[in-house]
């Protein structure tokens, strides 16, 4: 009667059952190896490997905290109307796996449980590229000083013109690399340009006819472009990359290597970027006061044409805290596109929409950027805060929201351009009508 009793205790009531056991080979290694390694593996971003059970084990109360409190892995957007593609975000069941392996001691588990090794083709993220760009000489970045912000073109030798459909970076100073913008240069002599002692050379405009191509910044992640989607670069071009370098202490040499990945056909349709506010905010009177901890600015568009919405990122530097856009479809019903409820200037990432959102011509998007310049903001960089204006160091501030995509249909690539950079020269006209400061800026900025 006793055995009896005891069996229906443990069978009715919660949390006298032997809890589950949890294995790494069965439970956490497909979490890691998803959305941990990587990053997290000899020659990438991370500081240590998780490629192991011992890798893993080691630091596994260090990666129950920072899972449990959603610091890690990084992906800062929150969940919208429409789901991403190669999302990291952990579902609440692997964190709690993940806690509960930590509270069982880590076991390893059995052998035959264990997901095949990973395998990283040459160390890129998206495999061997097509063609590998590596800077003619390295550049030194002093351990103090000002930002850099410096242009080294590389011939790339196509004989034939090319279409883009991925682009993946390799620094050897990610420390010092805030921020990366490829351009190419169609006529080919960009590489002929040098100034100084190191290569490249200095300023905002890499040339008056080059096409900017791309990006990175600290955070992102290589993605393929939607099939019959590509950037098209012709023969004899120029690949300039133009660096914004930022001191840390320490003096680094930088010689990146870039991997470039090409379609085998045109693209079927053109790429285009809406930038809310144009310019990351440069025309948008940006002035914050010290102890301001919600200052806000917005702007929308409406669009001309159907328009197939691809992907999407966002912008600003330190003191950034809440970026957001949303689409209010001529229905009246309003869809988020992207909200950052805590940005961090540590990780940036673009982030591709599953499927191609479809926006309706009349659809208004609306996009906000707030910054908080307070001394409660664990992230401002000036104790105590300081008036902080638009500009290109990291202690100034920028901040946008950019949509890439494409006309629904083809031939209404030309009006969408056309109207929009009508709303972005019309709000450049009005400030730099009203803003002698803002012209004597804008004008250091074309000379630099």
């Amino acid at each position: 009667m006793k055995n009896t009793i005891g069996l229906l205790l443990l069978l009715l009531v919660p949390g006298l059952l032997p809890a589950q056991q949890i294995t790494f080979n069965k439970q956490i290694a497909p979490i890691i190896y998803s959305n941990c390694s990587s990053c997290h593996r000899p020659g990438e971003a991370a500081p240590f490997s998780l490629l192991s059970y011992q890798d893993v084990q080691k630091r596994g109360k260090t990666i129950a905290a920072v899972t449990a409190a959603r610091f890690m892995p990084p992906w800062k957007a929150d969940e919208g109307s429409y789901h991403f593609r190669d999302e990291r975000r952990l579902k609440d069941g692997e964190i709690a796996l993940i806690q509960e392996w930590v509270k069982q001691g880590m076991p390893e588990g059995k052998a035959a449980d264990a997901p095949a090794p990973l395998k990283f083709a040459s160390g890129w993220m998206l495999g061997e590229p097509d063609l590998i760009v590596e800077m003619p000489a390295a550049y030194h970045i002093p351990a103090d000083g000002p930002d850099i912000y410096r242009n080294i073109a590389v011939p790339l030798g196509l004989t034939e013109d090319k279409w883009i459909t991925a682009i993946d970076m390799k620094p050897t100073a990610r420390s010092v690399v805030h921020h990366v913008l490829y351009f190419a240069d169609p006529g080919g002599k960009a590489h002929l340009k040098s100034q100084g002692s190191e290569p490249g050379f200095s300023g905002m405009q890499p040339g008056n006819n080059v096409e900017q191509i791309g990006g990175w910044a600290v955070g992102a992640q290589p993605h393929m472009q939607p099939a019959g989607l590509a950037i098209p670069i012709k023969k004899g071009s120029d690949f300039v990359i133009q660096y914004h370098f930022h001191p840390n202490g320490k003096s680094q040499e930088e010689k990146s290597q870039i991997g470039l990945y090409f379609a085998k056909e045109p693209p079927k349709r053109t790429l285009m970027s809406i930038m809310l506010p144009p310019v990351y905010s440069l025309f948008s009177g940006l002035d914050i006061a010290p102890g301001e901890s919600d200052y806000v600015i917005r702007d929308s568009y409406t669009l001309p044409a159907d328009f197939d919405a691809v992907s999407i990122g966002a912008h600003a530097h330190y003191i950034g805290k809440q970026l957001k856009m949303t689409a209010t479809l001529p229905t009246g019903e309003v869809k988020t596109l992207l909200w950052i409820k805590d940005w961090d200037f540590a990780w940036q990432d673009r982030y591709f929409f599953e499927d191609f959102v479809t926006l309706p011509k009349g659809t208004r998007l609306d996009a906000e950027v707030h910054w908080d310049n307070s001394a409660s903001n664990p992230r401002n960089v000036s104790s105590p805060p300081i008036r902080v204006e638009w500009g290109e160091q990291s202690k100034d501030e920028m901040g946008c929201v950019f949509l890439v995509g494409v006309p629904h249909d083809e031939a209404d690539l030309a009006a969408l351009r056309a109207d929009y950079f009508k709303h972005r020269n019309t709000m450049v006209r009005e400030r730099m009508a009203s803003d002698p400061d803002l012209r004597k800026k804008v004008a250091q900025l074309l000379a630099e």
